[in-house]
């Protein structure tokens, strides 16, 4: 199994950078060697090469605003089939994962399974050009943590599980 974790978002919009920070923090964590941690910042273009690169599950971490208290982590796992809107048009310098999905779709790549981990930010506008979370986000990072990695053993469990089960039918 092939497992993406793409931290997204820009650290100059406050909680917009809840994404980056996570990858940052999961630097020092040991992740099984099935899983590819990267930051994308606001690279839209690389996410979208990378989410075509055949990766069997996507993980995405990043702000999202769902009308949650601010510091309130969600997992989502979003429909890979409509989930980038080939209507709207591609903007390179967004971080929009929808518009890394849509790129990723039209390059012709596999997409596999597709999670999302989010924070709903408080702050995704500063106008000191301070750079950090707001303290609720920051306060929700081990939170974050948690969750992917109790998601990853969870993926990788089944995965092991699945492989067992086919190499004794044969």
């Amino acid at each position: 199994m092939k497992i993406l974790v793409a931290g997204v978002g820009n650290i100059f919009l406050g909680d917009d950078a809840f994404g980056v920070e996570m990858v940052q923090r999961l630097r020092a964590v040991a992740l099984p060697p099935e899983v590819t941690l990267a930051d994308f910042g606001i690279r839209s273009f690389d996410l979208a090469y990378a989410m075509a690169d055949g990766y069997d599950v996507i993980i995405l971490l990043d702000a999202i605003s769902r009308g949650e208290s601010p510091g309130t982590v969600s997992l989502v796992e979003p429909e890979v089939e409509g989930f980038g809107d080939a209507g709207q048009p591609v903007d390179a310098h967004s971080t929009n994962p929808q518009y890394a999905l849509q790129m990723a779709s039209s390059l012709g790549g596999q997409l596999g399974s597709l999670y999302l981990i989010g924070c709903e930010p408080a702050v995704l506008e500063t106008d000191d050009g301070r750079i950090g979370l707001s303290e609720q986000v920051e306060a929700a990072i081990p939170n974050a943590i948690q969750m992917l990695l109790t998601l990853l053993h969870e993926l990788l469990s089944a995965n092991h599980i699945a492989e067992f089960a086919s190499d004794e039918r044969r």
